[in-house]
Parts: structure tokens; sequence; C-alpha cells
């Protein structure tokens, strides 16, 4: 009698363990992608970045403050 008691304690032990594993092992949701967003590419050094990080400045886009004061300092050869 005393064997099928600890049987039983083993069962129920083990049924327990094994519904807590399956449990832990069922994949997370998947995350779901950002939409991608349009590149463009710096006027001054031709890098290409997403459109909401560029500088806009009379048509064109730029990468940086930098490059957009660099640009606008230039005087086109004669």
């Amino acid at each position: 009698m005393k064997y099928l008691l600890v049987l039983l304690v083993v069962a129920i032990a083990w049924h327990i363990w094994r519904g807590k594993r399956v449990q832990n092992a069922r994949p997370a949701p998947k995350k779901t992608l950002a939409q991608p967003e349009p590149m463009v590419h710096c006027a001054h050094c031709g890098v290409h970045f997403p459109q909401s990080d560029a500088i806009s400045h009379r048509g064109k886009q730029y990468c940086s403050q930098a490059h957009l004061a660099a640009a606008s300092n230039t005087t086109p050869l004669p």
C-alpha cells in the first residue's frame, strides 16, 4: 500500500513539473517589425541615412549641421 502512495505522489509531482515546463516552453509572441523608412543621401558627403534624421535646406538633405554649413560656405568655381 505504501508503494502505491509513493507512486501516486511521484506521478502528481511529475505531472505538475511537466505542466510548468510546457508553459515555459511556449514561444513568445512575435514582435512586429517597424515599417521601413525612406532613405536619403547627404548632398555634401553622400552618406545614406533615414529621412527623419535629414536636415533639409533649399531642396537638399544634409546629414548634420556641419555639412549644411560646409555646403553653404562653398562657392562654385568659375
